[in-house]
This record gives structure tokens, C-alpha cells and sequence, in this order.
């Protein structure tokens, strides 16, 4: 039959308490709203990210069909200046000078066709440099608002760590020179009941699974020697008496 001093068995119930403030500040920490804020912004940043690239990608596709539809301008313009100056100065024969007119009336019309490419690549560029434009900006207000976050997840994961820290050593010094096989016997049955391995009896009922006794098992506990250690019928828990 398992015996601890009485006396360790009460202050086992300020290691317990120390212990589970400390389960909750860890929980408190991982369970921050600012934790699930920067994950959420930081999923956005991602998606814009991914925006930024290939709308980058797009501008530069764009741009480059807007200086393929210039060249193209470009070279019915210098071939339109040429036949132009060959059809003024008159030398040629009719017929000759006839071909460069309709040559220039079809210079024309393909001129003025690039043109309207060109003006119509102008234009997607325009729209997809504000989409890009648009994008950037979202993303700069949102790396903001993550390093605002941030700063005051570290504040309050902080401010945890210092309460941890106040706990850690309140726990220490409750569980100073313990019974042994009563700690091991703690930390064994904390460890399978959720972080909860030994409660007061109180009026019958145990504090850990607030399930009272029956009468035959609270006569039991209540009549064995102070420094036997008893457990609780229903979870398995350190039942201490006269806490």
C-alpha cells in the first residue's frame, strides 16, 4: 500500500495548481488571437504574392507587344515617308507613279490598323499596370498590419513567459523534497488524465472529477491512515483528504 506523508500530500496540491496555471498560460500562448490574425494575413500576402507575379509577368508581356506594334508603326511610317518622296518629285513613269499611290493608299490603311493595335496594347498595359499597381499597394498595407500584429504578439507572448516563468518557480519550490514515488506517482496519473493528477476530497466529492463517492468507498478513504494515499474510485486520480 502506497504512503506519503500527509503533509507532502497537501503540498502536492500546490504543485498541481502551479501546474495546471502553467497548462493554461501554454494554452493561453498557443491559442493567442494574434496568432490566427498573422496566419490569415500572411495566407492574403501569399495570394497577392502570387498577384504581383503574374501580373508583373503580364506587364511585361504587354509592353513588349506595345513595342512590337511601335516598330511595326515605325516601319509602314518610314515606308510611307519614302514612297511619298519618290511620288513628289515626280520622277517615274506614270504608271510607276500610279503604283505608288495605290501603294501609299494601302500604307495608309495598314497604318492606321497598327495604329489601333498599338493603341489598343497601350491601353491593356494601362489596366494591367493599375491591377499590378493595386496589388502592390494591398500588399504594403498588409505587411503593416502583419508587423503591427506581430509587435503585439510578442508583447503579450511576453508578458506569458514572464507569468511561466513566476509559476515555474512557485512549482519548484511546492515540490521541493517531496515524497518520490507520490511525485512519480503525480506526474504518471497527470500525464493520462489531462494534466490533472491529484484533487482534494471535498464534502465527498473529488475536485478532479467532481464525482462524489459513494458511502462505502468515502468511508474507506476517510478512515485510512493519514499517510496512505488513496485515490479516487471514479478517475483514478490522488484523492487529498483534509486539504
Amino acid at each position: 500500500m502506497a504512503t506519503a506523508p500527509a503533509a507532502d500530500q497537501k503540498r502536492l496540491l500546490d504543485v498541481q495548481d502551479a501546474d495546471l496555471r502553467a497548462q493554461q498560460l501554454r494554452h493561453k500562448r498557443a491559442t493567442l488571437p494574434q496568432n490566427a490574425q498573422l496566419e490569415e494575413l500572411n495566407a492574403r500576402l501569399a495570394d497577392l504574392h502570387e498577384e504581383r507575379i503574374a501580373r508583373t509577368a503580364e506587364v511585361g508581356d504587354l509592353r513588349r507587344a506595345v513595342t512590337k506594334a511601335e516598330d511595326d508603326v515605325q516601319t509602314v511610317r518610314g515606308r510611307q515617308e519614302r514612297d511619298q518622296k519618290r511620288l513628289d518629285s515626280g520622277s517615274g513613269s506614270p504608271k510607276d507613279l500610279q503604283a505608288l499611290q495605290s501603294e501609299l493608299e494601302i500604307l495608309a490603311r495598314r497604318r492606321s490598323d497598327l495604329e489601333d493595335v498599338e493603341l489598343e496594347a497601350m491601353e491593356k498595359v494601362e489596366e494591367a499596370e493599375s491591377v499590378l499597381a493595386s496589388a502592390v499597394e494591398q500588399a504594403t498595407a498588409l505587411e503593416a498590419q502583419v508587423a503591427e500584429v506581430t509587435a503585439e504578439l510578442d508583447v503579450a507572448v511576453r508578458e506569458i513567459d514572464a507569468d511561466l516563468v513566476t509559476v515555474h518557480d512557485e512549482r519548484g519550490t511546492a515540490a521541493r523534497d517531496l515524497d518520490e514515488g507520490l511525485m512519480a506517482l503525480y506526474e504518471k496519473l497527470r500525464e493520462q488524465n489531462g494534466g490533472v493528477g491529484a484533487a482534494a476530497l471535498v464534502g465527498g466529492t473529488c475536485q478532479g472529477c467532481h464525482m462524489t463517492l459513494n458511502a462505502g468507498d468515502l468511508a474507506e478513504i476517510t478512515s485510512a491512515a493519514p499517510d496512505r494515499i488513496v485515490r479516487c474510485e471514479e478517475c483514478g486520480r490522488i484523492l487529498v483528504r483534509n486539504a
